[in-house]
């Protein structure tokens, strides 16, 4: 949840970067915000309401979580020389999944 916040907190300091960001980038970090807002969603509970929550929280993370690990990895070799682009990747956490 810091991570998301300081991505947040980035993208608004630097005015519009992610109109600027490599597209595979900026679509990362959407993506990646996604993942780690459904990864922070409670999902206790035992009603009928509470599970569907629960099974729609789990599909969100298949969705927007899978792969993001290698994918960050992959992003932070790719723009390594692009200071910008690794400012906002180098805070993310490399093992999220």
């Amino acid at each position: 949840m810091k991570t998301l916040l300081f991505l947040a907190a980035a993208l608004a300091s630097f005015g519009g970067l992610a109109q600027n960001l490599p597209g595979e980038v900026a679509r990362f970090i959407e993506e990646r915000k996604k993942c780690e807002h459904f990864l922070g969603e409670p999902v206790e509970g035992r009603t009928a309401e509470q599970r569907e929550r629960r099974d729609f929280v789990a599909d969100s993370i298949d969705l927007y979580c899978s792969g993001t690990d290698k994918r960050l990895a992959a992003l932070k070799r790719r723009y390594a020389g692009n200071a910008r682009v690794m400012a906002l990747l180098r805070p993310l956490e490399a093992k999220l999944e």
